[in-house]
């Protein structure tokens, strides 16, 4: 499991628009998925739920999805990683 010492909102407000490229994963789950924070991505701030099949948009703010579906359980999972690791 790979765990993530900074918060997320802090890394998604101070990378976007810098000129780290590309895309990082910041945890792992049930070996299938995977949360990764696009740095140069477009606001609001937000992370990606994404394997077995899903493309997840969850809210950095609201800890909401906002945009896409995925079975319940795993975006509570993910959903209660982001809300551990908010500033």
């Amino acid at each position: 499991m790979l765990t993530q010492s900074r918060p997320l909102a802090s890394i998604a407000y101070r990378q976007f628009g810098d000129s780290f490229g590309g895309m990082s994963t910041k945890y792992r789950f049930k070996n299938t998925y995977r949360i990764q924070l696009r740095e140069r991505d477009h606001p609001p701030p937000h992370v990606h739920l994404t394997g077995g099949g899903v493309d997840v948009v969850l809210s950095l703010e609201t800890v909401e999805v906002m945009m896409g579906r995925a079975p319940p359980l795993i975006i509570k999972e993910a959903l209660d990683w982001v809300r551990i690791h908010q500033v």
